[in-house]
């Protein structure tokens, strides 16, 4: 049985009427009639009830009638995914994320998103992953590859990609702080945090999670700076400012990285949920929507 036979059985179950149904498939009723009796043949049942002055649907006639229904439903959507594929998609999509999720997160999703996608350019725009969901709430950019944030606005749909651990890091070179850290270390004693200066981020997820953490530990931080992205972190508690907190992302892809070394902090800060965010409405695009897609489908195997 192919689709136009379901068609046609839909469109007289609804009717129940075999000249109208024909005038609307430019049938004539005999015509109806013959391919209605031919489909009955075939499901081996009797599907409409028809008197001089009615026609009405048996109980196997309403049974089929579901089933047209969502035979047609399966085959209309599949020939709409058939047909978006097979159009060329071609645009801009707007990107923005930090420079190490650049390198580390958004170079494993560009290959096989161009491969599929030639004719669509990514437009990128690189700073703080702090500031990832105001710019897509305001609409600066269509996607972001940023931490989730623990309160995520309506507004945006986000799809978790990887995770990655927060770290405490600490200076290599010999100085007061790497002293002062492995004084203690050697001496199996716990660190007076009070005296240890810290480099922190000036606002984002990390920032919170470490206010926390200072909290919970009844810790009033000696602030060394506030800085502005975790591989500024790196770059100054490598040369011997103070301790800093960083996602192990950042860490592991940082040209600094033999320039500190972890320190065992208990309890853990909560590692970041590190993914995709864009709004509802950026994601109608066609162009957006085949890059969330294919993103998913690339990091699938990992969740």
């Amino acid at each position: 049985m192919d689709t136009k036979d379901l068609e046609l059985f839909l469109a007289l179950s609804e009717s129940l009427h075999f000249s109208q149904t024909g005038d609307a498939l430019h049938m004539s009723a005999s015509a109806v009639s013959r391919s209605l009796k031919k489909i009955e043949e075939e499901v081996g049942q009797r599907l409409l009830e028809r008197d001089n002055r009615s026609v009405r649907l048996t109980e196997t006639g309403r049974q089929f009638q579901s089933y047209a229904r969502q035979t047609l439903g399966q085959w209309r959507s599949f020939m709409e995914v058939i047909r978006r594929d097979a159009e060329e998609l071609s645009g801009e999509v707007s990107v923005y994320c930090s420079v190490t999720a650049a390198y580390s997160v958004l170079s494993d999703l560009l290959e096989p998103f161009r491969a599929r996608y030639p004719d669509i350019d990514i437009k990128l725009r690189t700073g703080d992953q702090a500031d990832a969901i105001e710019h897509l709430m305001s609409g600066e950019d269509d996607v972001a590859i940023a931490a989730r944030p623990d309160k995520l606005p309506s507004k945006i749909q986000f799809q978790t990609l990887t995770h990655s651990p927060l770290l405490f890091i600490y200076p290599v070179v010999h100085c007061a702080v790497e002293s002062t850290i492995a004084a203690h270390q050697d001496a199996s004693t716990s660190i007076n945090w009070q005296d240890i200066p810290f480099i922190v981020s000036e606002r984002g997820l990390a920032r919170t999670r470490l206010d926390q953490w200072f909290r919970s530990q009844s810790i009033k931080p000696d602030i060394y700076a506030q800085v502005s992205g975790h591989e500024a972190i790196v770059s100054m508690v490598g040369l011997g400012l103070g301790v800093g907190v960083v996602p192990e992302l950042v860490l592991v892809n940082s040209p600094l990285k033999d320039k500190v070394q972890v320190l065992d902090v208990q309890p853990p800060l909560a590692p970041f949920a590190v993914g995709l965010g864009a709004s509802a409405q950026r994601l109608e695009n066609p162009l957006v929507k085949a890059f969330w897609e294919c993103a998913k489908a690339s990091y699938r195997s990992e969740f």
